[in-house]
């Protein structure tokens, strides 16, 4: 099969801009294992990554049908934006305009394509993209604003194309495809649902897609509702039990703030002016956290709830009307049908324009179920092999019965305590493990591993505990971007941060909002982890049967002499595999485990190292951070 069209559309238009080369650093990390960064022509690199992802050896893309590929996924998650930024000029910013070259320093798809063989090289065979869809400007956070605020789910971000080119990113994003093909790695996109820009390209033909404030109500007054104690418990113990017959609603003081559909919009020299069935002026109601209910996150100002049901009498933002749905919005004619008919046709687009190969949902949680099954079917009327992830913290048999691959699970909101760790494990191996979720300890709304060890090597040594340990796991091994050159800065304040870390991280320093960049060049003043993630990946992908194991009780946690090591023990398809890590960031720690066996030795899968068992007992030093995997003897 020749080469496709729009790879060689890139290295046509890269060529004929050869006569005017200039240079800009690009990262040795890049193109080596070494640290800094090295000026060169940004054309000749890039012409140089492309021609080399060409003559990988792979003829032809590896979509192919029918293939379950994704028990074999390793991901490497990726914000185009952000993640392939660099300071190319070097004068110490990462500047929101072209260069006078007519490259970008922010991150872009040509970049994304030129990053490929680094991304194959450190293990990964699937790249996970974050949203690249174009953002709107209304109340925009940041700069740049979140690639959450979708304004239209079918065109992508012009910044996410290099002016020099005179190419779209939508151009772009088929060679990314292309590229990835060829080299034998899958793309998943995630898609955003639940949610659009409060200036969507959606509203003014479609206003009932959305919620509507009356226009007198003020921002400063506006936001989730407040319920009591009393209620909020029984809000919980409602859920909790699955009964949504009756959840309690909202005020009515709080539901009357939101306008009377039909909702009439109309378009003049100040924008968009809208009218309710009462011809009261009214405008886009704003976002919040909706779970728990009384949940405190500052409210999400650029983007809106799509109005999933039309029954008047549910008219307002709650929990009960955009995720623990009452049983009243399960009826047929309570569908909003326009917006999820729109809805579920987004992703066979995207499938007949860029040949992606998985879509991750975004607030999957939040989505109803069978708005989720209608979107997963209609994906694999042509793609059987297409493989969906879902936003969600528990890996339930409901959500694979969905259709879905993978969860993102909850390790990351458990990683800070060796504890709870060992909590989450053990409800595992009673429960089993229904499909695999991320093995991660961040992504982008959480805190980075190293977070609050910013630069210091304690943040890198439990960056190598938690993805050691991770890997040995029923889970997609998952590699957010810069987690290997231990970036500690957040991207963004989700989850799981503190009041105090809201105000030392305003919207304006963070990356999913305004311009930044991994530190490439100098990794943080720590080694970087590539080598070590690479040579787990290898020895993972030796054991996948045992590993990906969600039968129960087959995540056992033998006991360990000191409370710092922490030990799981796999067993499946007759084989069992060992893990001892330390889960000290800055202590050595001696401690021993004992065998059936009362002597003998077993080789260490990651440093070769032969050690010896005595009396029972294995004994080993380990630093802080360090871990360790044996194969046991079936007699073990």
């Amino acid at each position: 099969m020749e080469t496709t069209s729009t790879i060689e559309l890139l290295l046509t238009r890269l060529r004929a801009l050869q006569s005017s080369p200039t240079s800009y650093q690009v990262p040795n990390l890049w193109n080596s294992d070494e640290t800094g960064a090295t000026e060169q022509s940004p054309i000749s690199w890039f012409i140089g990554r492309i021609e080399e992802i060409q003559q990988s050896g792979a003829s032809t893309p590896t979509a192919t049908l029918h293939e379950n590929w994704h028990k074999n996924a390793v991901v490497y998650n990726l914000f185009v934006r952000f993640g392939t930024a660099f300071d190319h000029d070097g004068d110490g910013i990462i500047s929101e305009e072209p260069l006078p070259s007519g490259f970008r320093e922010t991150g872009t798809l040509l970049k994304a394509i030129a990053l490929l063989p680094y991304i194959k090289k450190l293990g990964a065979n699937t790249v996970y993209l974050l949203p690249l869809t174009e953002i709107g400007t209304a109340n925009r956070k940041g700069s740049l604003g979140s690639p959450y605020a979708i304004k239209d789910p079918m065109k992508l971000d012009p910044m996410l194309s290099e002016p020099a080119l005179g190419i779209s990113p939508e151009i772009l994003l088929k060679a990314f495809v292309e590229a990835a093909h060829l080299l034998g790695m899958r793309v998943v996109l995630e898609f955003v649902f639940r949610t659009a820009a409060t200036d969507s390209n959606w509203i003014e033909k479609h206003p009932d897609w959305f919620y509507w404030l009356k226009n007198d109500v003020s921002p400063s007054s506006y936001g989730p509702p407040q319920f009591d104690q009393d209620t909020l418990n029984r809000i919980f113990s409602q859920v909790d039990r699955h009964e949504h017959a009756y959840l309690p609603a909202p005020s009515e003081a709080f539901k009357q703030q939101f306008a009377a559909h039909p909702v009439t919009v109309t378009k003049n020299a100040k924008g968009i002016q809208a009218t309710d069935a009462n011809g009261e002026l009214c405008r886009i109601a704003s976002a919040f956290s909706d779970w728990p209910p009384d949940d405190r996150q500052p409210a999400w100002t650029d983007v809106t709830y799509l109005k999933m049901h039309t029954p008047e009498e549910f008219n307002y933002i709650a929990y009960n009307t955009i995720r623990m749905y009452d049983e009243a919005l399960n009826k047929p004619t309570a569908v909003n049908t326009g917006l999820w008919e729109e809805i579920s046709s987004i992703i066979p687009r995207f499938q007949e324009e860029y040949g992606i190969d998985g879509a991750m949902m975004d607030m999957g949680h939040a989505l109803p179920p069978q708005l989720k099954k209608t979107i997963v079917q209609k994906a694999r009327a042509t793609r059987p092999d297409f493989v969906f992830w879902d936003e969600n913290f528990n890996p339930t048999p409901e959500i694979r019965d969905e259709g879905f691959n993978a969860v993102f699970g909850s390790l990351p909101f458990v990683i800070n305590d060796i504890i709870y760790i060992r909590g989450l494990l053990n409800f595992l191996n009673k429960t089993g493990v229904a499909l695999p979720f991320f093995g991660t300890g961040e992504n982008h709304n959480t805190p980075r591993v190293p977070f609050r060890f910013p630069k210091e090597a304690a943040g890198r040594n439990y960056s190598t505990f938690i993805f050691t340990l991770a890997a040995i796991l029923p889970t997609v091994p998952f590699i957010h971007s810069g987690m290997e050159v231990t970036e500690w800065h957040p991207v963004n304040l989700g989850l799981n941060f503190t009041d105090e870390d809201r105000t030392a991280f305003p919207p304006e320093t963070l990356p999913l909002f305004s311009p930044a960049s991994i530190d490439w060049k100098e990794t943080n003043s720590l080694p970087p982890l590539n080598s070590y993630i690479q040579k787990i990946i290898t020895i993972r992908s030796r054991y996948l049967d045992t590993i990906l194991s969600g039968e129960p009780g087959s995540i056992g946690i033998p006991y360990v002499s000191d409370e710092k090591l922490f030990a799981i023990k796999r067993t499946a398809e007759g084989r069992s595999l060992l893990f001892i890590g330390n889960s000290s960031m800055h202590e050595e720690v001696t401690g021993w485990l004992e065998f059936g066996m009362e002597t003998g030795g077993l080789k260490e899968l990651i440093s070769g190292v032969q050690h010896p068992i005595a009396n029972h007992r294995l004994e080993a030093i380990f630093q802080p951070g360090e871990c360790m995997l044996f194969l046991l003897p079936t007699e073990n």
